[in-house]
């Protein structure tokens, strides 16, 4: 067992739930060796979440706490890892509800610009900056918009996660992909320029 803890960073689903048994017994290089495995997953999903690096560490951090203490709660027959994103997502909830409303006044935004941009334009936009894009989004936004667009809940499941109306969901959803739209055009004027205006796109023919 020590062995495994020191050598594999990687592992199968039997040496997980050894690795998940030794947890239990807060061995700390059981814990650590979670942690290895699991770090790149964890960042995945709370960068998601987050504005900078510092807050989607701290959302890590918190996340990573909560599994061993609560351990011994997770049952086995469910998979480990959408048992954690699931710990991943409401520990970022938690982070921002500290300090957040989730109903924006819209004045505090100025006038939001819906430009159309269309599939082609994303679609020339490395993955990076879209996750920088998201990123610069509200909180509120950011937040609705990575839980509906990216991991798949629904306004109702969303309203209940956040303690807010189903409505508010939809309105900060909306806002959320409007002031995207804003953004990719304010960032990638060229981009949008080329996809977007048709006489632009057919002079370069």
């Amino acid at each position: 067992m020590t062995l495994l803890f020191k050598r594999k960073s990687k592992f199968d689903e039997q040496d997980l739930n050894s690795v998940l048994e030794a947890c239990k017994l807060r061995n700390p290089q059981a814990q650590r060796c979670l942690i290895r495995h699991f770090a790149g997953y964890a960042k995945s999903v709370a960068v998601r979440y987050s504005a900078n690096r510092e807050e989607a560490e701290e959302i890590i951090n918190d996340s990573f706490l909560k599994v061993f203490l609560n351990l011994k709660q997770y049952d086995v027959s469910f998979p480990f890892k959408s048992w954690f994103r699931k710990i991943i997502i409401n520990t970022a909830i938690s982070y921002h509800r500290k300090n957040l409303q989730w109903q924006l006044n819209t004045e505090e935004l100025g006038d939001i610009d819906v430009a159309d941009v269309n599939i082609d334009t994303i679609s020339a936009i490395t993955s990076e900056e879209i996750l920088e894009l998201i990123q610069g989004l509200p909180p509120a936004y950011r937040v609705v918009f990575t839980l509906f667009v990216v991991d798949g809940y629904s306004h109702k499941e969303i309203a209940g996660m956040l303690g807010i109306q189903e409505g508010t969901s939809k309105s900060n959803l909306r806002d959320a992909r409007k002031k995207l739209q804003t953004m990719i055009k304010a960032c990638h004027p060229d981009l949008y320029q080329l996809y977007n205006c048709p006489n632009k796109r057919s002079n370069g023919n």
